[in-house]
């Protein structure tokens, strides 16, 4: 009996490492892709920002979601928001969302993004192609979002078009997750925060046996910090102060956020593709996936 569990656990353990390898090489491919300098930092209402929009939309198709594009104006500028539906129909949805949209070019200068947050792109269609086709009790509506430069005004438009649509009980949002290297440095560089996943951490801490990442539920011990990324400054936001719960997944700020140096080369795809498959496996258990 031992000898079998044992197996089990070799064979389990064998697939999760072969899953991260996989995961490298996609995670890396869309980051690349993403902070190219010919996407010039996909500041809202760019081409730059347009040909990211267009990269995630097939993304989404190949991956066999229901998806379109949901154009909206804020201040005179066009921005899309790009959605893929898990096909089938659901009594209710998880939305799981990123924002794809950058600081763009500034004075001639091009402020990449790699990490913030064509990083938490990269794990967003990672999970798509993963999830899109499984059968499941949950529905997910994958969404990228645009305009988080902009007031975070491309959630705020999801939103107001979709709560009276969907019932939404839950919204995992993924933003700024490729580094390790944020300057409050934890214990360990394999880290995950997970803001608003206390309800989860049985669940997640579970789960992490196998990914076996450092997992915080709050920003570095800091309750002014926690409440500020938490409430404040991502695009989560909106469905807070509509009353839906939510979960962001970051690894934090660090000294190349916002900066020319945020580049494909500085994040840990390695940790990156662990990262992923923890919020896969987590995201697996509460949709009901069979």
């Amino acid at each position: 009996m031992k000898a079998a569990a044992a197996i089990f656990i070799f064979v389990f353990l064998s697939a999760a490492s072969g899953h991260c390898r996989s995961f490298e090489d996609n995670l890396k491919a869309d980051v690349l892709f993403l902070s190219d300098s010919l996407r010039g930092g996909r500041g809202f209402g760019s081409s730059g920002n347009l040909d990211a929009a267009f990269h995630i939309c097939k993304s989404f198709k190949t991956a066999g979601l229901w998806t379109r594009l949901q154009p909206f104006v804020q201040e005179g500028v066009v921005g899309r928001n790009v959605i893929g539906i898990t096909p089938g129909f659901y009594d209710s949805y998880i939305v799981v969302g990123a924002h794809f949209d950058g600081l763009g070019s500034v004075d001639g200068r091009c402020f990449p993004g790699a990490d913030s947050n064509a990083s938490g792109i990269a794990v967003l269609l990672q999970l798509a192609r993963d999830l899109a086709r499984c059968r499941m009790d949950t529905g997910i509506i994958f969404v990228a979002f645009d305009g988080y430069g902009a007031d975070l005004c491309g959630s705020a438009s999801f939103l107001a078009e979709s709560i009276d649509k969907y019932r939404i009980s839950l919204m995992v949002n993924i933003d700024i997750i490729g580094s390790t290297s944020a300057p409050l440095s934890s214990d360990r560089p394999d880290y995950l925060i997970a803001l608003g996943a206390q309800m989860y951490s049985l669940a997640l801490n579970r789960l992490n046996r196998v990914t076996k990442l450092q997992l915080s539920f709050d920003y570095y011990g800091s309750k002014r910090f926690t409440e500020l990324f938490y409430h404040d400054v991502s695009d989560q936001k909106w469905f807070l102060d509509k009353g839906i719960p939510g979960v962001m997944f970051t690894s934090g700020i660090t000294m190349d956020t916002n900066r020319q140096t945020d580049t494909a080369d500085r994040l840990d795809y390695s940790v990156m593709a662990r990262r992923t498959l923890l919020i896969e496996n987590w995201l697996a258990e509460i949709t009901g996936k069979r």
